[in-house]
């Protein structure tokens, strides 16, 4: 009888020796996988086995069974992290359960482009192929809404113009989210610390005013000029008399060709019939745009005409102007 327990005990412990190899080999070897095509998402809210199925399906794991019992021995299966994955060498097992883990996950990105309209942004984002489109129909409203914004607020000009990186499969809101956010933090910083005795009294108639900034801009180093021009105009009551902004307001109606009669067509962002500011941003504004407008250059002039290589001249007298509009325009 102790004869018959001492060959079973050492049955016992040569199985669990073979089977203490099988398992360590399992989890130290690489797996057989092809690096070229082992791209893989892992979508929220996955169990641990359909994720190792998964993987097994894209010929990743050779089964599915052992690589779930190793996430649930280990007690991670809750620190799996959503998201794009992409395989540069084969890992093994373990090191594939630490790269899940850890949120090793590939990135995307999207550029947002100053002087873009917000049609030109949700565009871009909506079409991206990394990011979930997650925007609905964009009803009145409804952006707002996921945004976290008063309803009432004028998506247009809100979001900062800057590449932003993203894991791939990440839902568009949230870039829109950063890019709102980022537009808030430098707007606030640049207002905290502008000039004295401006005409603009909000952030947001800021931001409108240096939208305008960056769609007449043609030469960067205009920008303080052309804020002059608009500060000083607005000082005095005198209508800004911007096309961009005229432009913007005509929508679909415009064709790539800004008529008189277009100028005289009254809408609420034609500058030419209507004083002041128009009632929200026509487009995204640069740092520089929102800084250049909150910091106008030393200058008393009330006009500027396009010389024909971006730049622009300006005049402080409506004498000098035609002048620079009879050299440069005609």
């Amino acid at each position: 009888m102790s004869r018959l327990l001492s060959r079973l005990a050492a049955i016992l412990v040569l199985v669990a020796v073979i089977m203490g190899i099988s398992t360590y080999t399992y989890l130290t070897t690489p797996l057989e996988i092809d690096t070229k095509t082992s791209e893989f998402t892992i979508t929220a809210g996955s169990s641990v086995r359909s994720i190792s199925e998964q993987l097994t399906q894209q010929g990743i794991l050779p089964d599915a069974w052992r690589f779930t019992l190793l996430v649930r021995l280990s007690g991670q299966s809750k620190q799996i992290k959503a998201g794009s994955y992409a395989l540069s060498t084969a890992p093994s097992p373990l090191q594939l359960l630490e790269k899940l883990t850890s949120g090793d996950v590939t990135e995307s990105s999207i550029t947002l482009i100053e002087g873009w309209t917000l049609s030109q942004i949700l565009q871009s984002i909506q079409k991206h192929p990394d990011l979930q489109n997650d925007l609905g129909d964009l009803a009145p409203g409804h952006l707002a809404s996921i945004l976290g914004i008063p309803a009432e607020v004028n998506a247009e000009g809100i979001f900062f113009p800057d590449t932003y990186h993203f894991a791939k499969g990440s839902k568009a809101s949230s870039v829109l989210k950063r890019a709102y956010g980022e537009m808030q933090k430098l707007l606030q910083q640049e207002w905290s610390a502008k000039a004295d005795n401006l005409p603009v009294k909000t952030p947001y108639e800021a931001l409108t005013l240096a939208s305008l900034i960056e769609k007449e801009t043609g030469v960067a180093s205009d920008r303080p000029m052309i804020s002059a021009v608009f500060n000083n105009r607005l000082k005095i009551g005198m209508r800004l008399q911007t096309d961009p902004s005229v432009i913007y307001g005509l929508g679909s109606q415009f064709n790539g060709n800004l008529t008189k009669a277009h100028l005289q067509t009254d809408t609420p962002y034609n500058t030419y019939t209507r004083a002041g500011l128009p009632p929200s941003p026509i487009a995204i504004p640069s740092l520089e745009s929102i800084h250049a407008a909150l910091h106008p250059a030393d200058s008393k002039a009330l006009y500027f005409v396009a010389r024909g290589d971006g730049s622009s001249v300006f005049s402080d007298t409506l004498e000098a102007h035609n002048r620079a509009v009879a050299k440069y325009q005609r």
